[in-house]
């Protein structure tokens, strides 16, 4: 089978198509066709040398959490899917044993990790991690869903959002953010979002989003967003100087939750003004298996659309990261292999 292999940190130039063995499932695992798979952050950071999950030692190293397809063999000890059928991988991977593991929820686990594999021909995946898709579901949507649609439908849930309430997304061009933009809609909250992109500021109009800020400047945000209303709550996949601005927009008792570091891996707050207004600073990573679930559900009956912004075959999966590097892309960028 081929896959698409980093084969250094230097830039789109180091992603190599390979030719490799195909797989063969151990008795849990079950060998999964490909038929797309979404590309992320993760996978840029993997790409850029910026990952404490990679490095030099693993060379050449196939990255791809989102992964959608066929199931085309199973070990013996797999008895919930079958070979045909159609299915998306939830890239959660757990312990299975601590006590987070045990009590829930499962992306508290004290040796999470994620999959990696799925810019491939063939993915090998553990079978219980297999959520099962409607013949409603095309495989490219269903690709785009783990990561950004469920961390920020986990974000959402974090932060407790419900109908009517407004919420502050900050970068809402990426692949969380246009998720959030949708699903806040969906819940029948409305929604602040900022881009630095005239299109962009239109295209988060037509998914739904209520208010749209065409800056980077915080302070410029913060006066426009201060104008629309106080935020009930803020995703903020961003991180840095995006912190202390979420802070700035919360109501009292207002909710953040913080599940990136794009614009920086450290933050500087007002300690007063986080106690003084009980506001809350919450952090969230990935979602649940029963989230991915949730939303493969809610695309099957239309509630959820997800955006792809463009796809590309196997061996243009390192201008797929190009494009990612100059953040022209509006949605998910999906690979077909």
């Amino acid at each position: 089978m081929r896959v698409a292999a980093f084969t250094g940190f230097d830039g789109p130039d180091n992603v190599t198509v390979q030719e490799t063995d195909d797989p063969e499932p151990n008795p849990t695992e079950v060998v999964l066709d490909v038929a797309a798979a979404s590309i992320n952050r993760h996978d840029l950071w993997i790409f850029e040398g910026d990952s404490a999950m990679v490095d030099t030692d693993d060379l050449p190293f196939v990255s791809g959490l989102d992964v959608a397809g066929e199931v085309a063999d199973t070990g013996t000890d797999v008895d919930t899917v079958s070979a045909g059928d159609r299915v998306v991988l939830c890239p959660n991977e757990t312990c299975g044993v601590c006590r987070y593991c045990r009590e829930g929820p499962e992306n508290l686990c004290e040796q999470f990790s994620l999959y990696h594999g799925g810019l491939a021909e063939k993915a090998l995946i553990e079978a219980d991690r297999l959520v099962e898709l409607p013949d409603s579901v095309d495989f490219t949507d269903a690709a785009a869903l783990p990561t950004a649609y469920m961390t920020a439908y986990h974000m959402l849930r974090r932060a407790d959002v419900g109908a009517n309430d407004l919420v502050f997304i900050p970068g809402a061009t990426g692949g969380v953010g246009v998720a959030g933009i949708q699903l806040v809609d969906a819940l029948g909250a409305r929604s602040i979002g900022t881009t630095t992109s005239s299109a962009k500021a239109d295209q988060l109009a037509e998914i739904g989003a209520d208010h749209v800020i065409e800056s980077s400047n915080p302070n410029e945000i913060r006066e426009v967003a201060t104008e629309i209303g106080e935020a009930d709550a803020v995703l903020n996949h961003l991180g840095g100087e995006y912190t202390e601005l979420g802070l700035k927009l919360l109501r009292r008792g207002g909710r953040m939750a913080v599940c990136g570091r794009t614009a920086g891996g450290t933050s500087e707050i007002n300690i007063p003004r986080l106690f003084l207004g009980h506001k809350h600073v919450i952090g969230s990573t990935m979602g649940t298996q029963p989230d991915l679930e949730t939303l493969v559900g809610l695309t099957a009956d239309g509630v959820v659309d997800p955006v792809i912004g463009d796809e590309y075959t196997l061996d243009e999966t390192g201008q797929a990261f190009a494009d990612m590097q100059s953040r022209d892309a509006f949605g998910k960028l999906v690979i077909r292999p």
